[in-house]
């Protein structure tokens, strides 16, 4: 069993001030850790072997032993926590090895930074959509650390139950906290699989389902209200109704896939593509109202279907991306300005769709295959709660059987 301890080493010269370090010793072999600890002799308690405050230093001295004290607890719980990992893992290790771990800068070997290079890769593999919601959620994450990164080994479930607590705190909905912890989780899981740190389950105590949201379906008539809205003062907004429609009328399809169509992807009345999110190929009869929009914009110069991305000098991901950001602030202008109860985004579309489709009687497994999910449970969350009207129909014809 390793061992680790702090000791002093007196200066040769009586005046001046000594040095800390660390002692490891494991199978009877000691290595040091030297440190840029500085301290008087009287300051070092030989008996306890820790800083000692004395009380007739001035209150800058007093100050600075402290936050030594503190720095030097913070090392050998560190060092600590490296002989435990290194214990449960159950291979030989020497003192050398707890030396070596405990030099590595947290840079290297700290939680932020493996995010930051698995997020990396994803974009190098072109994995761009889990790149990016990888890099949200470490945004957030990397704020509640106060841009300090941390140890592998020390991300535990108490760090996450406090990450948990600052986002409740910070006004965070259960659902968003959910989709950090369960990014976060699946970056820790990486970093358990290269074996670079053990699994503790830390994400154990915190939540990471997904709560019942706010309907965002919209019924058929508020569907047509929106398509004969007159929109002609407002050019912008006209488009980004467009946009809106263009998805309704292509069963839900998510602006990425919209804004990725090429003109070559429509043959012999057929429009194919391939999800972004899951790779599953499409097709879907072309209709006169798909042929409409297209017709009204010019997308000369350009393969792409709509006129989302425009200029092929420039990174057409981030057009994408600029597109939708403009597209759902307008769409949120239109809802205010037709009275809607529910912010309008072009994820109204796609839930709308289902849920109109769902009413119409048609089954749950044809609209799971029309929307491209990978199972019938994720088309049920994108389905509408049931009309409050039509549960207190059924309980009236229950009570009527009385």
């Amino acid at each position: 069993m390793a061992t680790v301890k702090v000791k002093f080493r007196a200066s040769s010269i009586a005046t001046k001030e000594g040095a800390l370090y660390y002692q490891v010793i494991h199978n009877r072999v000691a290595r040091q850790i030297h440190t840029e600890y500085k301290i008087y002799p009287e300051e070092w308690n030989a008996r306890n072997s820790e800083i000692e405050l004395c009380v007739n230093e001035n209150e800058n001295r007093r100050n600075y032993l402290a936050s030594l004290k503190e720095i030097v607890n913070e090392d050998i719980m560190r060092l600590g926590k490296i002989v435990d990992n290194l214990n449960r893992s159950g291979k030989e290790y020497s003192a050398e090895k707890i030396v070596s771990l405990f030099r590595s800068p947290i840079d290297e070997c700290g939680f932020v930074a493996f995010s930051k290079r698995l997020i990396a890769q994803l974009k190098q593999i072109g994995k761009k959509r889990t790149a990016e919601t990888y890099t949200t959620t470490l945004n957030s994450f990397v704020r509640f650390r106060k841009e300090k990164d941390i140890p592998l080994e020390e991300v535990d479930s108490n760090l996450m139950v406090e990450y948990e607590s600052y986002l409740k705190a910070a006004g965070i909905c259960p659902n968003t906290t959910s989709f950090y912890m369960r990014n976060l989780r699946a970056i820790y899981n990486r970093a358990v699989e290269k074996e670079l740190t053990l699994q503790r389950y830390p994400f154990k105590y915190v939540y990471t389902g997904i709560d019942k949201t706010v309907k965002r379906a919209v019924p058929l008539k508020i569907i047509r209200q929106i398509k004969n809205f007159n929109l002609t003062s407002t050019p912008s907004v006209d488009y980004a109704r467009d946009m809106f429609m263009f998805s309704f009328y292509t069963r839900g399809m998510s602006f990425v896939d919209m804004a990725f169509l090429k003109k070559t992807d429509i043959k012999n009345g057929i429009l194919s593509y391939r999800r972004q999110k899951t790779n599953q190929q499409l097709f879907i009869k072309w209709e006169k109202p798909m042929q409409e929009i297209v017709e009204k914009y010019d997308t000369v110069g350009t393969p792409y279907l709509l006129p989302i991305i425009r200029n092929m000098k420039t990174d057409e991901w981030r057009q994408y991306k600029n597109a939708a950001h403009f597209v759902n602030i307008k769409l949120k202008k239109l809802g205010e300005q037709m009275g809607l109860t529910i912010p309008l985004t072009s994820y109204v579309a796609r839930h709308a769709w289902a849920s109109i489709a769902h009413k119409k009687n048609i089954s749950i497994s044809v609209i799971s295959e029309a929307m491209g999910h990978d199972s019938e449970n994720t088309t049920r969350i994108y389905l509408a709660s049931l009309d409050p009207s039509v549960v207190d129909n059924a309980n009236r014809l229950i009570l009527k059987s009385l």
